[in-house]
């Protein structure tokens, strides 16, 4: 897909010398979980097991965020991400269950 950008959870792309950071960047996600959905991983949850559904919905999230973390940073004339990092949280209440996250990293030019 992005075979020649780098996106790296660390600091330094190993072998590589960083020429300039360029800009910090944040990537949010927010998505809802429909009710059916919902009803089935409270049952996964009671019975125990894994929740196909969720799975499916956070690697989407993780896909999606990574694609944009990666446009923003080729849109500002970066090759790379830095220091790339994923946050998944749950919002919910008054019957509602969504899913939010938030990636973030440093885009820079690396040669």
């Amino acid at each position: 897909m992005n075979s020649h950008f780098i996106i790296t959870t660390t600091d330094v792309v190993q072998g590589a010398e960083s020429v300039e950071y360029i800009d910090v960047l944040n990537v949010n996600l927010v998505i809802g979980i429909n009710v059916f959905a919902d009803a089935w991983a409270s049952l996964t949850d009671f019975f125990g097991g894994k929740s196909q559904t969720y799975q499916r919905r956070l690697k989407q999230m993780y896909d999606e965020a990574q694609e944009a973390i990666i446009r923003e940073a080729k849109a500002k004339g970066a090759n790379a991400v830095v220091g790339y990092s994923v946050d998944f949280d749950e919002i919910s209440g008054k019957d509602k269950s969504m899913l939010m996250l938030t990636a973030t990293g440093t885009a820079c030019v690396v040669k």
